[in-house]
């Protein structure tokens, strides 16, 4: 594998006498393509902010409460700026929030929020195998890995989003059962079967044919496995989906927004058992916005400016469901 300033090694090692030992003989390589600087022109510049990081001694990590990392004493004034110089390299940071060392990193999406929102409604994750697809930067990762998970994997096909997660890894432990890899469910292998607990959230909507995502999602699941999804919706009658014919909320690449009794229809169909709705949430604009850590345009520019409750194209406002099922024994 190319020479980088994180290691796979250890994952590569715990691959090999795993369930998943079969992806062992391909995955260094597909790694190897995935961040090919030939593919990511601003590759160098992520590089430097990881290898300019200041070398502190971690006392404790909290991902229980949050992501938050501590060391025993206060970091000098220099190593601090150092810190937030090297981190901010690494802008825009979308999921979050991360507390290191007394440095504040306020993400676009206060994802604890949604976290908050799905853990009340899962089997406990303690001893178990998860993979977060669409995972970001690894922020909901982490709070699997605090909530028991005995191995967290994220997948995410941006590179940028790897190097974010290897930011914080550096600090919280690199041998820690965690690892986001530089992947779309496409480079999974097919049928696996091996994982507990499958997150896929935010995603959804961004696929060209729902159908088929769930399917996925059924064959990296082991039998008995749990699901769990969140998605934009709508309001409406089961059988009721809308399908934008431009953009949405913005976004080019929104394909479909079912209601929540069409989503569960659509597991039913895909052979999941006891699909179920846990949660409906509105999008407000404290959960979703711009800050000093991603500067760009976010949710209050999606909007209609005169009235919140649509888009700026007239669709209604983003509402997201968490939903879970199980694959049958």
């Amino acid at each position: 594998m190319r020479t980088l300033p994180f290691n796979y090694g250890p994952f590569l090692n715990w691959l090999q006498n795993s369930d998943l030992k079969e992806w062992n003989d391909t995955l260094p390589d597909l790694i190897d393509e995935r961040l090919d600087d030939r593919r990511w022109g601003d590759m160098p510049e992520w590089l430097e902010s990881l290898q300019t990081l200041p070398s502190v001694v971690t006392q404790s990590s909290d991902f229980t409460n949050g992501v938050i990392i501590k060391t025993k004493d206060d970091l000098s004034s220099e190593s601090f700026g150092q810190l937030q110089q090297s981190l901010m390299g690494l802008h825009p940071w979308r999921k979050g929030p991360y507390e290191l060392f007394g440095l504040q990193i306020d993400t676009e999406w206060r994802s604890d929020w949604k976290w908050d929102r799905v853990i009340p409604h899962l089997q406990p994750l303690n001893n178990r195998l998860v993979l977060d697809v669409g995972c970001g930067n690894g922020y909901h990762c982490w709070r699997m890995l605090g909530s028991g998970a005995k191995r967290v994997i994220g997948i995410d096909p941006s590179a940028k989003f790897v190097f974010q997660f290897n930011a914080i890894k550096k600090y919280a432990g690199v041998d820690l059962p965690i690892d986001v890899l530089p992947l779309g469910i496409e480079h999974m292998p097919s049928k696996l079967a091996a994982f507990d607990t499958v997150f896929s959230m935010g995603i959804l909507y961004h696929r060209r044919s729902p159908m088929e995502h769930l399917r996925e999602l059924r064959e990296l699941l082991r039998p008995g496995g749990q699901l769990v999804l969140e998605t934009l919706v709508i309001d409406g009658p089961k059988g009721q989906t809308l399908v934008p014919e431009g953009r949405y909320a913005k976004m080019p690449n929104v394909w479909f927004l079912p209601t929540p009794e069409t989503l569960v229809s659509w597991l039913r169909k895909q052979g999941y058992i006891n699909p179920r709705v846990v949660d409906i949430s509105t999008t407000s604009l404290d959960e979703q916005r711009s800050t000093e850590w991603m500067t760009y345009d976010s949710l209050p520019d999606f909007l209609d400016p005169n009235d919140v409750s649509k888009t700026a194209e007239g669709h209604p406002a983003p509402t997201r469901a968490v939903v879970i099922a199980e694959v049958p024994f």
